[in-house]
């Protein structure tokens, strides 16, 4: 039986975490987003995503294609790194529906995962790579290992293949479910049958619902706990849930709207 990660020693509930940066307050992934959360909405984490580029390099970018985001079109690993930081990142983002495109023409790039744990050189990051192409995993772990930063990520993959080959290449380093394996535990923990024992992953990184059926509650929090489970919920924008898992004591609310989320968890802080 593994010991806990380092990067999940001294955590306590409940968490702000900001997915891909608050990608409904700025250009997702990229370090304008990310700023934005740790210096106005003083995140406790980033969650985001990863993706190699035709020359080697980890960029920050959750789509294997580049249209929704930026000013270009085609896959994304058919780009060099110099090819890829040309392109316009904020093009994409509009805050009301394509009425605006405040972001547009004002120097936002895809970042590399080196410049973001450069930048915030004492922040916890989720991090998940997303193609299944195997040997991408010791690409990021190198990575990691070279700027010191196995112990502040907890990594890994929606595809169970690629979880499991991120496990084996970073023994040390905090790990979330993938999908099936994820699917597996909860399916079980909600059904009051002894879910399967797997120390390689450490964190849930799950949906708040499966269709109408709401999946986190106090009891499956507590039951995680009992098995030395973390739980972060994504992505949570509605204040209300928010107020639900922040009373629940949810390990971690990963949202869109770093700043509503805020605005809830200091409320919640006040006396009286």
């Amino acid at each position: 039986m593994r010991g806990q990660p380092i990067f999940l020693q001294g955590l306590r509930p409940t968490l702000h975490i900001s997915h891909r940066g608050g990608a409904l307050l700025a250009p997702e992934n990229t370090l304008d987003a990310f700023r934005q959360a740790v210096e106005r909405f003083h995140t406790d984490m980033l969650e985001l995503d990863v993706h190699v580029t035709r020359d080697g390099e980890v960029v920050v970018a959750h789509d294997a294609t580049l249209e929704r985001c930026t000013n270009a079109r085609g896959a994304l690993d058919a780009l060099t790194l110099p090819e890829l930081q040309r392109l316009d990142a904020g093009y994409g983002f509009t805050p009301d529906e394509g009425r605006t495109f405040p972001f547009r023409g004002r120097g936002v790039r895809i970042p590399t995962l080196r410049e973001v744990l450069r930048a915030f050189p004492s922040l916890r990051l989720n991090v998940e790579l997303k193609p299944d192409v195997e040997g991408q995993e010791d690409v990021l772990a190198r990575l990691l290992e070279t700027e010191q930063a196995v112990d502040r990520v907890c990594v890994g993959s929606e595809q169970d293949a690629v979880g499991e080959r991120l496990a084996r290449r970073l023994p040390r380093a905090c790990h979330f479910y993938p999908r099936d394996a994820l699917a597996a535990f909860v399916i079980a923990l909600r059904a009051g049958e002894p879910p399967p024992e797997d120390d390689r992953f450490q964190v849930l990184d799950m949906p708040l619902y499966f269709g109408e059926v709401r999946l986190v509650d106090a009891d499956f929090l507590r039951a995680c706990a009992a098995r030395d489970k973390w739980v972060n919920v994504w992505t949570v924008d509605d204040p209300a849930e928010m107020d639900q898992l922040l009373a629940e004591g949810v390990g971690g609310v990963m949202t869109d709207r770093p700043d509503l989320l805020r605005q809830r968890m200091d409320a919640l802080a006040k006396p009286g």
